[in-house]
């Protein structure tokens, strides 16, 4: 019986505020497997909370680049080689390898969970050489990961046209909940998610000049402090607040009292331009109409029940004049409000973890 298997799955990131892998993990474990997720510890790095799976994380003396990836991978492989296990699922390129060998070694199932296209990242095909590298990885290991799932349709797609192999479409939506609207006396716009290139903050940062609301990230990545730079040069200390990582529990709270969200990301390779970024559906389930960027999978969406402002000029000034109609137009600002409540009764993970739970189910039939 498939209440007695055990799954790895296995990401680069801090598991503390990966809300997809404890949604992920959390939804397969009250479906009666034994879930381990996977990680890395960093410097510092506080206890974790504890979950209904198990959760594992690997030091390393490096922290990014090759060296890191590098051990990372050389570590992942050891741990996962003395563990027991029923499956091994990758989550994204950076884990692929050591889960491709553990399952040959092992004769397991092996999976992809493709978050991204990640070759398609603008801090990858921006930088040719890691790009070679990458996508040499890609092209030797996803042709042989025939089963997996990604975040939406366009990427299941290019993963069909690029390797003939057919995965299945999974959305990263919220978790339902009551919800209960507090009186919002500060109209403030929020950003959570990863501060990482391509998410234009060269051109929202400036135009925040032009926004009387204040602007709170939430969240850490490898385009922080360029970004933090950006907010001295145009002396928005006061205006651009920088909170960093902020534990799930905690984040809710950031989220439901904001005015708007924002979910911008330049069109520089094929996984922006396809992207459906986890916060896109974190704001409509707090309720908060959001700013986001007019690509294929969130017009898909917002075109049902419009909750969102579309834009597809990234500049300061369209920017700029975007988040001040959210500010300033009341009634387009309700009437976005009240399609979020009735999205978030479609749109919710309640809905979407069914299908993930059938795709492991299949997976463990006995064949035969």
């Amino acid at each position: 019986m498939h209440l007695q298997k055990r799954i790895f799955f296995t990401v680069t990131n801090e598991l503390r505020y990966d809300q997809r892998m404890i949604r992920i993990c959390t939804a397969l474990a009250g479906a009666g497997y034994q879930v381990t997720l996977v990680g890395r510890k960093l410097r510092d790095a506080p206890p974790l909370p504890d979950q209904s799976f198990l959760q594992k994380r690997l030091f390393c003396f490096f922290t990014k680049g090759a060296a890191f990836y590098a051990e990372f991978n050389i570590r992942l492989f050891f741990y996962l080689l003395f563990r027991r296990m029923d499956m091994v699922c990758a989550i994204d390129l950076d884990t692929i390898l050591p889960c491709y060998f553990i399952s040959l070694v092992k004769r397991i199932p092996r999976v992809y969970d493709a978050h991204e296209l990640f070759c398609e990242m603008k801090e990858i095909v921006t930088r040719p050489r890691i790009h070679a590298i990458w996508k040499r990885i890609e092209r030797f290991c996803v042709p042989r990961f025939k089963r997996g799932y990604t975040v939406n349709a366009p990427i299941a797609a290019a993963f069909k046209e690029m390797y003939g192999v057919d995965y299945a479409v999974i959305r990263n939506i919220a978790l339902l909940k009551p919800l209960d609207i507090p009186p919002k006396p500060e109209r403030y716009i929020l950003y959570q998610g990863a501060v990482n290139e391509g998410r234009s903050f060269e051109t929202l940062i400036p135009a925040m000049l032009q926004v009387d609301a204040r602007l709170i990230v939430c969240g850490d990545g490898n385009f922080k402090r360029q970004a933090e730079q950006l907010t001295q040069q145009y002396n928005l200390e006061k205006k651009v607040i920088f909170a960093g990582n902020i534990p799930p529990e905690e984040l809710c709270t950031y989220t439901i009292n904001a005015w708007a969200g924002v979910n911008l990301v330049e069109n520089r390779g094929l996984n922006n331009y396809y992207s459906l970024a986890n916060r896109f559906f974190d704001y409509l389930h707090a309720g908060i109409p959001q700013l986001c960027v007019d690509y294929p999978a969130y017009r898909e969406i917002n075109n049902i029940c419009p909750f969102a402002v579309l834009i597809d000029n990234l500049s300061p000034d369209a920017i700029a004049r975007a988040l001040s109609k959210l500010l300033n137009d009341d009634q387009l600002y309700a009437d976005l409000q009240q399609n979020c409540l009735k999205m978030r009764l479609q749109l919710n993970w309640q809905e979407e973890e069914k299908k993930l739970i059938a795709f492991y189910q299949n997976l463990m039939r006995p064949v035969g």
